[in-house]
């Protein structure tokens, strides 16, 4: 397995000479997304690659963070776009976002509106999050300075679209990233959106890869991306 491994490295290493590769995007490309980035990073960025790169040959994974860097480190995919802090040891992480959390609640439950909220002043019982496993859970719960929830605070959500919707449904409040706020929230006219005022940034956005990546001009390239999307 470890001698295809290097095989394959060296293959692309020699690809990245050719005459018909030396544009960035030029070649077929593996990408990984975490599911709350996804979702409202690709409308965004894919028109932009589509209109600067018509012939680029992207594939996007979503996965979990713990699967996405298993996948780089053994080489079946280029790359992955991971919310840090995480553990990413062995593999290089190159950021070019960063973003803050913003309380979701129904504007019917606040007295007065707000424009920011300190994590104290948020029932932790009635907070939903996403289920063990996704790194925003843990983000959020270090960016609130709150303990580990409760067994009994356990909602069995693993998108934030459909906490957004437990949210309209009463059941609760939510945090959620600055990305995926407009996506979330701006079609509901019943939600208000409150950011969260503890230092920050509450998270930040990298793509990883390989000490021994030989196709850096192809993350560069969609940093440059990311960043123009963004």
């Amino acid at each position: 397995m470890e001698q295809a491994k290097k095989i394959v490295d060296a293959v692309s290493y020699l690809e990245e000479f050719t005459p018909s590769k030396k544009e960035p995007l030029s070649h077929p490309i593996k990408v990984g997304m975490i599911p709350t980035i996804a979702p409202y990073l690709l409308p965004k960025l894919l028109p932009n690659i589509n209109n600067r790169y018509p012939s680029a040959q992207l594939t996007v994974i979503e996965e979990q963070s713990h699967r996405l860097v298993d996948l780089v480190k053994r080489g079946e995919i280029d790359t992955a776009i991971l919310a840090l802090p995480y553990d990413c040891d062995g593999l290089l992480c190159l950021e070019f976002w960063e973003e803050d959390f913003y309380w979701i609640t129904l504007k019917s439950s606040i007295k007065k509106p707000v424009k920011k909220i300190k994590s104290k002043e948020i029932d932790q019982s009635s907070l939903m999050l996403l289920n063990e496993g996704h790194c925003l859970k843990d983000h959020i719960l270090d960016a609130c300075h709150f303990q580990q929830q409760s067994e009994s605070n356990h909602f069995g959500a693993t998108s934030l679209t459909t906490i957004v919707q437990m949210v309209l449904g009463g059941l609760g409040t939510t945090l959620i990233p600055k990305m995926s706020l407009k996506t979330l929230t701006d079609q509901n006219d019943q939600l208000s959106s409150i950011h969260l005022n503890e230092p920050g940034p509450h998270r930040k956005i990298a793509f990883i890869i390989r000490p021994n990546y030989t196709r850096t001009n192809c993350i560069d390239t969609l940093i440059t991306l990311c960043k123009k999307s963004l």
